[in-house]
């Protein structure tokens, strides 16, 4: 593959793909926009934000806006970089340029393991509410289908793709948006129950500064997902332009629909309300005297995993397509058919979301969690290797005098201090037990798939070595 040069990487003309990738600009804002949406919101939402509220009560509040603001930098760092230089890589592609290449491949290839397990996860999930809708018809049925569907929509288009993905996104975030609005119309007594008094009876922060922390653990990683926007941005005509306004309103959508979501969660029902524990959005229609809308919830969700899983499947052919074009990966993954469409890095994808599923079924469930745990804080190595590569590659545009077309605001500072705040949350996590096993079974995988990458790397530069 054509290798690009620093100035070229970084100058404003940078083309969404590169000449002789294969993959062809059919993406459009909108679909950056809604695909991110649809990666993020799911049943970290859903059902995540439950445990958070327990945790904190009302003060979870705190913890959302905290991680709402270091999403918001580290996208606006990731943004600085793709409209720079867009690539299907994104973040390893950024970490080979700043970093070296063992730790692209590391990056890389832990994403890709990430998000197919969770390809295979949401599968499943789907499939057990639906079959509780569909009597007569197995749970692995009803996988199997999903699966055949879904690998067969990633094999259209990258524009057709991203419609469908658009259209199926949209269909959630119109939910959460009209859960919000009932929500205040309920507190304004517009809705046929009465709205209760004296949920904050135990004030804002009940379980104190600990709860809060413990809060930023379970909301940090609900966010994860988002930076899916950088490897689609690769098949924009106009990626400069197009991640410029997808990033803005991918994080301020993103902020208004938790934290609006959340905030009527904390308003309408006790912090210690069993029912936190379930769905907290069926508990507060039901509270609000909405049980028809109520039970549309599980159809919800079904869609926002599906559009998850679909989103991932994606991302996930789009980081193995890119890490073949860089040798890392056999090479038949870095090919696409006529119409741009990296299809032996689909089915590859699709295949260990296959495997995955099989697995869950025929293993037992705790085979897909054992595997979802050791690559769970993949999220926070992704945000780190974002902010570093965005440091060091700044400060050499910086150097060589060019001028990139988005800027990291308040730079070096704002990076510097974003990075402090996701240490801080590692902190955090090694005091809880659950998320402890989740960082340190990442940090181990990743320091593994490092040493695999050197190895890798070197193999490649010593085979097109010139001969002496």
């Amino acid at each position: 593959m054509p290798q690009v040069s620093n100035h070229q990487a970084n100058s404003p003309a940078a083309t969404a793909v590169e000449p002789n990738s294969g993959l062809k600009p059919g993406m459009k804002p909108r679909h950056l926009v809604m695909m991110s949406l649809g990666s993020a919101i799911g049943a970290g939402l859903f059902v995540g934000a439950g445990a958070g509220i327990q945790a904190a009560g009302p003060a979870v509040l705190v913890s959302y806006v905290v991680a709402g603001l270091i999403v918001i930098f580290v996208m606006r760092a990731l943004g600085e970089l793709v409209a720079a230089d867009p690539n299907p890589g994104a973040f390893s592609h950024y970490a080979g340029k700043a970093m070296g290449p063992a730790a692209a491949f590391a990056v890389g290839a832990l994403w890709w393991v990430q998000l197919c397990l969770v390809v295979a996860a949401e599968a499943t999930a789907a499939a057990q509410i639906a079959a509780g809708y569909i009597p007569g018809i197995p749970q692995w049925v009803i996988a199997l289908i999903i699966m055949i569907v879904f690998t067969a929509i990633n094999l259209t288009t990258s524009g057709s793709f991203g419609e469908f993905e658009f259209w199926f996104s949209l269909i959630k975030v119109a939910f959460v948006t009209l859960f919000v609005v009932l929500g205040v119309a309920f507190l304004l007594g517009w809705t046929p129950a009465e709205p209760s008094a004296g949920i904050f009876a135990d004030g804002f922060m009940p379980t104190g500064f600990p709860g809060v922390a413990a809060g930023l653990l379970v909301v940090a990683f609900a966010f994860g997902g988002i930076e899916i926007v950088a490897v689609a941005a690769a098949e924009t005509a106009n990626p400069s332009r197009s991640v410029g306004k997808a990033i803005k309103g991918v994080v301020w959508r993103i902020l208004f629909l938790y934290i609006g979501s959340v905030a009527i969660i904390v308003t309408v029902l006790d912090w210690k309300d069993p029912r936190l524990a379930d769905s907290p959005f069926v508990a507060v229609l039901e509270t609000a005297g909405l049980p028809l809308i109520a039970s549309t919830l599980a159809a919800v969700i079904v869609i926002a995993l599906l559009s998850s899983m679909n989103a991932n499947i994606y991302g996930a052919s789009r980081m193995s397509f890119s890490m073949s074009q860089r040798s890392m990966l056999p090479a038949g993954l870095g090919t696409t058919n006529r119409r741009g469409v990296p299809v032996p890095s689909v089915l590859a994808t699709s295949a260990f979301g296959f495997i995955a599923v099989a697995l869950n079924y025929f293993w037992a469930a705790e085979v897909l969690g054992i595997l979802l745990n050791i690559v769970g804080s993949t999220l926070i190595v992704t945000w780190v290797v974002t902010l570093v590569s965005h440091i060091v590659l700044r400060r050499r545009a910086e150097a060589a005098g060019t001028e990139l077309p988005l800027k990291m605001w308040l730079f070096p500072w704002l990076s510097y201090a974003t990075l402090a705040g996701i240490a801080a949350i590692i902190v955090l996590g090694l005091t809880v037990e659950t998320v402890r096993f989740q960082i340190i079974g990442t940090l181990i995988f990743t320091v593994a798939l490092y040493l695999i990458g050197i190895l890798v790397t070197r193999r490649h530069s010593r085979d097109h070595s010139p001969a002496v």
